[in-house]
């Protein structure tokens, strides 16, 4: 277990500590957060697709797009005069996953928060 630790750099002196900061700074917007929630929903999407389901301008998200492509969190795909944005794999998915179940938790007030119940039904 040490050495899974040691290779995948959990350790606190891990050099990838403050990468995952600069990550979550990535991260740490609503619209940004809005389109990896989007993007989970479908394999891939448009910037006017996205703008639509974030309910922010194309120009907006194309920015915010910028951001997380030169992150590595979105790669993309051109047809023709479109560009189409994917996770480019599936950790940010998660990130932003367990930042949502932690919200939930949050405001539970001492009842256990709606992902508890979709995992229990799923059983």
């Amino acid at each position: 277990m040490d050495a899974y630790k040691q290779i995948c750099g959990l350790n606190p002196d891990s050099q990838y500590v403050e990468l995952a900061v600069e990550v979550f700074g990535l991260l740490a917007d609503a619209t940004r957060v809005r389109i990896i929630l989007a993007l989970r929903r479908e394999d891939e999407l448009s910037v006017n697709r996205i703008a639509e389901a974030v309910v922010k301008s194309p120009a907006a998200v194309s920015q915010h797009l910028a951001k997380l492509r030169m992150a590595r969190i979105v790669s993309t795909r051109q047809e023709g005069q479109r560009v189409f944005y994917r996770l480019e794999n599936e950790h940010a998915s998660q990130l932003v996953s367990d930042a949502i179940f932690q919200a939930e938790h949050s405001v539970a007030d001492g009842h256990a928060p709606a992902h508890h119940h979709e995992a229990r039904d799923r059983a």
